[in-house]
Protein backbone atom coordinates (compact mmCIF):
# COMPACT_ATOMS: atom_id res chain seq x y z
CA UNK A 1 0.00 0.00 0.00
CA UNK A 2 1.26 3.45 -0.62
CA UNK A 3 1.97 6.05 1.80
CA UNK A 4 -0.83 8.24 2.68
CA UNK A 5 -0.21 12.11 3.13
CA UNK A 6 -3.18 14.22 5.06
CA UNK A 7 -4.21 17.83 3.87
CA UNK A 8 -6.22 20.83 5.24
CA UNK A 9 -8.33 22.40 2.37
CA UNK A 10 -9.64 25.43 2.16
CA UNK A 11 -13.48 25.87 1.75
CA UNK A 12 -13.10 26.77 -1.49
CA UNK A 13 -10.76 23.89 -2.44
CA UNK A 14 -13.08 21.24 -0.63
CA UNK A 15 -15.40 22.53 -2.94
CA UNK A 16 -13.47 21.92 -5.67
CA UNK A 17 -12.86 18.54 -4.87
CA UNK A 18 -17.28 17.71 -4.45
CA UNK A 19 -17.20 14.97 -7.08
CA UNK A 20 -14.00 13.36 -5.89
CA UNK A 21 -15.42 13.54 -2.21
CA UNK A 22 -18.80 11.67 -3.14
CA UNK A 23 -16.91 9.53 -5.29
CA UNK A 24 -14.81 8.58 -2.29
CA UNK A 25 -18.33 8.67 -0.07
CA UNK A 26 -19.59 5.92 -2.45
CA UNK A 27 -16.92 3.62 -2.49
CA UNK A 28 -16.55 4.12 1.44
CA UNK A 29 -19.98 3.42 2.35
CA UNK A 30 -20.89 0.81 -0.92
CA UNK A 31 -22.52 -2.40 0.88
CA UNK A 32 -22.85 -1.00 3.96
CA UNK A 33 -26.37 -0.63 5.90
CA UNK A 34 -28.59 1.74 5.39
CA UNK A 35 -27.52 2.09 1.78
CA UNK A 36 -30.71 4.55 0.58
CA UNK A 37 -28.81 7.15 3.37
CA UNK A 38 -25.38 6.96 1.23
CA UNK A 39 -26.64 7.75 -1.75
CA UNK A 40 -24.40 9.79 -3.53
CA UNK A 41 -26.54 12.68 -4.95
CA UNK A 42 -27.56 13.16 -0.92
CA UNK A 43 -24.20 13.68 0.35
CA UNK A 44 -23.27 16.01 -2.64
CA UNK A 45 -26.54 18.12 -1.56
CA UNK A 46 -25.57 18.09 2.03
CA UNK A 47 -22.40 18.68 1.28
CA UNK A 48 -22.69 22.06 -0.73
CA UNK A 49 -24.74 22.96 2.40
CA UNK A 50 -21.67 22.06 4.40
CA UNK A 51 -18.89 23.63 2.89
CA UNK A 52 -20.85 27.25 3.14
CA UNK A 53 -20.92 26.82 6.99
CA UNK A 54 -19.16 28.87 9.04
CA UNK A 55 -16.29 27.55 10.65
CA UNK A 56 -15.95 24.51 8.10
CA UNK A 57 -12.71 22.72 8.09
CA UNK A 58 -11.68 20.00 6.17
CA UNK A 59 -8.87 17.35 5.82
CA UNK A 60 -8.10 14.33 3.28
CA UNK A 61 -5.86 11.68 3.27
CA UNK A 62 -4.42 10.58 0.02
CA UNK A 63 -1.40 10.14 -2.02
CA UNK A 64 -2.16 8.62 -5.67
CA UNK A 65 -6.00 9.23 -5.11
CA UNK A 66 -8.16 9.97 -2.64
CA UNK A 67 -7.61 7.38 0.39
CA UNK A 68 -10.40 9.26 3.08
CA UNK A 69 -11.65 12.44 4.26
CA UNK A 70 -13.23 14.44 7.75
CA UNK A 71 -14.99 17.39 7.82
CA UNK A 72 -16.63 19.10 10.34
CA UNK A 73 -18.34 22.75 11.47
CA UNK A 74 -19.41 24.39 14.92
CA UNK A 75 -23.19 24.27 14.69
CA UNK A 76 -25.12 27.21 14.75
CA UNK A 77 -25.40 28.88 18.00
CA UNK A 78 -29.16 28.84 17.83
CA UNK A 79 -29.52 25.09 18.89
CA UNK A 80 -31.05 24.24 15.90
CA UNK A 81 -28.55 21.28 15.20
CA UNK A 82 -30.06 18.91 18.40
CA UNK A 83 -33.76 19.40 16.96
CA UNK A 84 -34.67 15.69 17.44
CA UNK A 85 -32.37 14.77 20.26
CA UNK A 86 -34.32 12.68 22.44
CA UNK A 87 -34.65 13.67 26.08
CA UNK A 88 -33.28 17.07 25.39
CA UNK A 89 -29.65 18.33 25.56
CA UNK A 90 -28.21 19.18 28.72
CA UNK A 91 -27.50 22.88 29.95
CA UNK A 92 -23.99 21.92 29.47
CA UNK A 93 -24.04 21.43 26.00
CA UNK A 94 -26.45 24.12 25.06
CA UNK A 95 -24.53 26.62 26.95
CA UNK A 96 -21.40 25.60 24.83
CA UNK A 97 -23.29 25.45 22.00
CA UNK A 98 -24.76 29.13 22.15
CA UNK A 99 -21.37 29.98 22.96
CA UNK A 100 -19.97 28.65 20.01
CA UNK A 101 -17.73 26.01 21.33
CA UNK A 102 -18.44 22.80 20.33
CA UNK A 103 -17.89 21.33 17.00
CA UNK A 104 -19.40 18.85 14.72
CA UNK A 105 -17.52 16.51 12.81
CA UNK A 106 -20.51 15.88 9.59
CA UNK A 107 -18.22 12.76 7.74
CA UNK A 108 -15.50 10.70 8.34
CA UNK A 109 -15.15 8.29 5.84
CA UNK A 110 -11.58 5.95 4.53
CA UNK A 111 -11.39 3.82 1.35
CA UNK A 112 -12.10 -0.01 2.45
CA UNK A 113 -8.19 -0.75 1.57
CA UNK A 114 -7.19 2.01 3.86
CA UNK A 115 -8.59 0.77 7.20
CA UNK A 116 -7.05 -0.51 10.01
CA UNK A 117 -3.83 1.37 8.93
CA UNK A 118 -3.99 4.21 11.17
CA UNK A 119 -5.84 6.41 8.85
CA UNK A 120 -9.01 7.69 10.21
CA UNK A 121 -7.13 8.03 13.74
CA UNK A 122 -4.70 10.32 11.77
CA UNK A 123 -7.67 12.15 9.97
CA UNK A 124 -9.52 13.09 13.25
CA UNK A 125 -6.60 13.71 15.54
CA UNK A 126 -5.37 16.76 12.55
CA UNK A 127 -9.20 17.60 12.24
CA UNK A 128 -9.37 18.87 15.81
CA UNK A 129 -5.64 19.34 16.14
CA UNK A 130 -6.11 23.31 16.19
CA UNK A 131 -9.70 23.40 17.47
CA UNK A 132 -10.39 25.88 19.79
CA UNK A 133 -13.55 24.31 21.03
CA UNK A 134 -14.65 22.60 24.16
CA UNK A 135 -16.92 19.36 23.38
CA UNK A 136 -17.08 17.72 19.63
CA UNK A 137 -19.86 15.53 18.80
CA UNK A 138 -20.57 13.02 16.06
CA UNK A 139 -23.62 11.47 14.87
CA UNK A 140 -23.30 7.87 14.43
CA UNK A 141 -25.88 5.37 13.06
CA UNK A 142 -26.68 2.50 15.56
CA UNK A 143 -26.04 -0.15 12.78
CA UNK A 144 -22.69 1.48 11.98
CA UNK A 145 -20.53 -0.56 14.75
CA UNK A 146 -17.21 -0.42 13.30
CA UNK A 147 -17.60 3.77 13.66
CA UNK A 148 -19.50 3.90 16.96
CA UNK A 149 -16.22 1.06 17.94
CA UNK A 150 -13.41 3.30 16.40
CA UNK A 151 -15.11 6.38 18.09
CA UNK A 152 -15.13 4.20 21.34
CA UNK A 153 -11.39 3.88 21.26
CA UNK A 154 -10.89 7.60 20.32
CA UNK A 155 -12.11 8.47 24.07
CA UNK A 156 -15.45 9.34 22.71
CA UNK A 157 -18.52 8.81 24.89
CA UNK A 158 -22.38 8.23 23.46
CA UNK A 159 -24.28 10.64 25.47
CA UNK A 160 -28.14 10.29 23.58
CA UNK A 161 -30.10 9.40 20.12
CA UNK A 162 -31.23 11.69 17.87
CA UNK A 163 -34.80 11.47 15.53
CA UNK A 164 -34.06 13.60 12.76
CA UNK A 165 -37.39 12.82 10.70
CA UNK A 166 -37.14 12.20 7.36
CA UNK A 167 -35.50 9.97 5.18
CA UNK A 168 -32.79 9.88 7.44
CA UNK A 169 -32.31 7.24 10.52
CA UNK A 170 -32.32 7.21 14.09
CA UNK A 171 -28.58 8.79 15.43
CA UNK A 172 -26.61 8.28 18.23
CA UNK A 173 -24.83 11.13 19.31
CA UNK A 174 -21.02 11.07 20.86
CA UNK A 175 -19.12 13.16 22.36
CA UNK A 176 -15.26 14.10 22.94
CA UNK A 177 -14.62 16.29 25.31
CA UNK A 178 -11.14 19.09 24.53
CA UNK A 179 -11.34 21.06 27.48
CA UNK A 180 -10.96 24.56 27.05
Amino acid sequence: MSEVFLRRLTRWQADQQREAVADLYAAAYRGAMGQEFHDRRAFLDRFEEHVQRPGFDMIIAGGAGLAGCVYGFPPDRDGEFWKGFRGGVSHEIEELTALGRVFAVAELMVLPAFRRNGVATRLQEQLLARSTAQLVTVLVEPSNIPARTAYRSWGWTKFGELSPGGRRPELEAWRRDLGS
